[in-house]
């Protein structure tokens, strides 16, 4: 399985990196920072690092050829990347912000990335799976009540965007051999998205290797066919045995 990780120098996108490597995967991974993304694939078994900004289709498409070349193809695309609000407020969760008291900037800052970035990378990526006969999709998501928390814009809208964006890819990729999947973590997890105030600090939060099993099963022989799926990380073993049931 080749495997194209988009944002996976760290956070969720590092951890299923890793898990798919381990399972035996060859992984292109993408980072903003190509050196970073190349010194953090160093450690990996199979893997390669790409430098690619997901709000830039030129920067998208020269990636997409690189992993495509480099890989010899990609059986799977993993729309990871994102940005947080801490983006646009350090301190969301204890001093939230008024959507109109957002900046514009940051505002259009994390739709481009987390909205406009999965559909810059899945336009570029779907035409060649459709070309080799078959491929998947994985669309990284969130809780839905975090698509409409107060204080949580524009990262809910983006996600709300997404998840929306996600059904209809699948809705016109149905019985094409192209299949389109969204996995989320189920809770808040440990990645650089958490806020920087210390009162948040040890409350439970997922561990971002909760993503491993349910990546790891999506490239997998028995996921093939797997279509236009919400698969929740934390309730993956649950889901798995009433489908299997």
């Amino acid at each position: 399985m080749k495997v194209l990780v988009t944002g996976g120098t760290s956070g969720l996108g590092l951890a299923m990196a890793s898990a798919l490597a381990a399972a035996g995967a060859t992984v292109a991974l993408t980072g903003r920072s190509g050196r970073r993304a190349s010194s953090v694939a160093a450690e990996l078994p199979r893997a390669v690092g790409i430098e690619m900004d997901v709000r830039d289709a030129t920067s998208v498409t020269k990636a997409v050829d690189q992993a495509w070349s480099t890989l010899g193809g990609v059986d799977m695309l993993v729309n990871n990347a994102g940005i947080g609000m801490r983006t646009v407020n350090p301190h969301f969760m204890t001093h939230p912000l008024s959507f109109w008291d957002v900046p514009v900037d940051g505002f259009r800052a994390v739709i481009e990335t987390n909205l406009t970035g999965y559909f810059l990378v899945a336009r570029e990526v779907t035409p060649r799976m459709l070309a080799a006969g078959g491929g998947r999709i994985v669309n990284i998501s969130v809780n839905r009540s975090t698509m409409h928390r107060a204080g949580f814009v524009p990262y809910g809208p983006s996600r709300a965007g997404s998840e929306a964006l996600s059904r209809i890819m699948a809705a016109d990729l149905r019985d094409t051999g192209v299949t389109v999947n969204l996995l989320l973590p189920g809770g808040a997890t440990v990645t650089g998205m958490l806020p920087l105030d210390s009162a948040s600090e040890g409350h439970g939060f997922l561990e971002p290797a909760v993503m491993g099993p349910p990546i790891v099963w999506l490239a997998s022989d028995d996921a093939a066919g797997v279509h236009d799926e919400r698969i929740v990380a934390v309730e993956f073993e649950r889901w798995l045995r009433d489908r299997n049931s």
